[in-house]
């Protein structure tokens, strides 16, 4: 007994057409046109429906202990708002302690996840500290499966290595096989306009925004692509937020460097104008790197249009707008960055991309799932719809309708940073690897189907 989705549009990240596709036990085991349907067969009706790839969110922050609080959202949450909003796999950052063992950073986030996530998931590891011991784990934590690697540029005296740790990075993981990702702001120069603005007594969210100029990422981007550069290395650019990194990516590609950049919804669809909103609305919308005024969106979206920028995450790190944001109601300094995501990017993604004329469906396959697959690892198992790769599938209607509000989000905040955004079409039907996680629109997972996905490599799309 199996599954059969009959008179779908399946579109992948190079074709789109029509075909019936048959699913048995947790893999697609056919695709054509009026497959046999035998006793006992489940059939799903998908005329005038689109089949798509699940999504992975290649960038999500869960149950994080960040700036003197923890993430809202943890990996039940975080995971059942995911597979309800289209994403099947995501993957999440392990930060280890500083002066503590990679691997045992590694185990608190399988015990964090392991038995409790509802959709599938894959783990970077950080790098915030760089030693002859930490080298020498490097290789042992890409047999354990996390072949991806983050070193920050940023967040100095806290997670931010100098130079010479990134070259020493670089090159130990790539001697490994993995691939090293970068938060690319310029820590110094963050810190010293902070440290400007609230002596002057400017202490509102606008000054977080303020305090982290466009400038400072397209340093940060110029310097770590000349590091990558001159170890012989790939880089990949998480969350890059403006057009002036965007140049840089341009640039460097170029000059034949091999860099791959990410974005995220926030930084195609919100203005950092909320940031100055009256009182403390805009701390709604603290993160690091912040929101780009408005100018500089549609230069994102052209990134995509263009193939500049490979994947699109969401950084979903959450924290509630009461009790946890208003951490900083005296100081943005204080303010605990990030915004809930996780659930909305797939079908901002259609609505605002495929619907609107951006991009056209098979890119948005591309930035939503194959090209995440590709760069860290998982294809084909993961991001396509193929014989013999997993069924992380979305029936989607492109006739449906929906508005995104924190009252009825999936995500555990007491806010929404899209809250009011209409979308156009609507997740039916969504499976992961064969069950289904969603069923005519309502949500049905049970907590633990989601499993780790060890990866054996890192690489560029090819």
């Amino acid at each position: 007994m199996g599954t059969i989705i009959k008179n779908g549009t399946v579109v992948t990240a190079s074709d789109t057409y029509k075909a019936d596709v048959r699913i048995d036990g947790e893999v697609v085991s056919a695709i054509g046109a009026n497959l046999p349907v035998g006793t006992g067969d489940t059939v799903v009706e998908a005329e005038g429906r689109y089949v798509f790839p699940g999504g992975i969110d290649t960038h999500t922050h869960l149950e994080l202990p960040f700036m003197g609080t923890v993430s809202a959202d943890d990996f039940v949450t975080g995971s059942r708002a995911a597979i309800q909003g289209g994403t099947t796999t995501f993957m999440d950052f392990v930060i280890p302690a500083k002066g503590r063992p990679l691997a045992e950073a590694v185990a608190a986030w399988h015990k964090k996840a392991d038995g409790r996530a509802v959709a599938d998931y894959a783990f970077h590891l950080c790098i915030n500290d760089f030693n002859d011991a930490i080298a020498a784990e490097i290789p042992e934590v890409v047999k354990a499966g996390i072949p991806s690697f983050k070193c920050f540029m940023a967040y100095k005296g806290a997670l931010q290595i100098d130079d010479g740790q990134m070259i020493n990075v670089l090159k130990t993981v790539g001697q490994a096989g993995g691939l090293v990702s970068v938060h690319a702001e310029n820590g110094d120069m963050i810190v010293a306009l902070t440290q400007k603005y609230l002596a002057e007594g400017k202490t509102a969210p606008e000054y977080h925004w303020r305090s982290h100029p466009s400038e400072a990422e397209a340093e940060a981007v110029h310097r770590g692509l000349r590091l990558a550069k001159f170890t012989g290395q790939p880089l990949y650019i998480v969350h890059l937020s403006g057009k002036d990194g965007l140049a840089e990516v341009k640039q460097a590609m170029a000059e034949g460097i091999k860099v791959i950049a990410e974005t995220c919804p926030q930084y195609l669809l919100l203005p950092a104008d909320l940031y100055c909103q009256e009182g403390f609305e805009g701390a709604k919308y603290v993160m690091s790197p912040p929101l780009r005024p408005i100018d500089h969106l549609e230069k994102m979206w052209e990134g995509i249009a263009k193939g500049y920028i490979k994947t699109v995450g969401t950084d979903h790190c959450p924290f509630n707008f009461k009790g946890q944001k208003d951490m900083g109601k005296d100081s943005f300094a204080k303010i605990p960055n990030g915004i809930p995501a996780i659930g909305d990017r797939f079908n901002l993604l259609y609505t605002y991309g495929v619907a609107a004329g951006r991009i056209t469906l098979n890119q948005f396959v591309e930035v939503t799932s194959t090209n995440a697959a590709k760069i860290f690892g998982m294809y084909p198992k993961k991001g396509s719809v193929a014989v013999g790769g997993d069924a992380d599938l979305v029936i989607f209607d492109p006739k449906g309708e929906d508005m995104i509000s924190a009252k009825t989000t999936y995500h555990n905040v007491d806010y929404s940073a899209f809250e009011g955004f209409r979308l156009e079409g609507r997740c039916e039907h969504i499976l992961l690897r064969g069950r289904f996680a969603v069923r005519d629109g309502k949500y049905i997972a049970q907590q633990g189907n989601g499993k780790f996905i060890p990866r054996t490599r890192s690489g560029m799309i090819e």
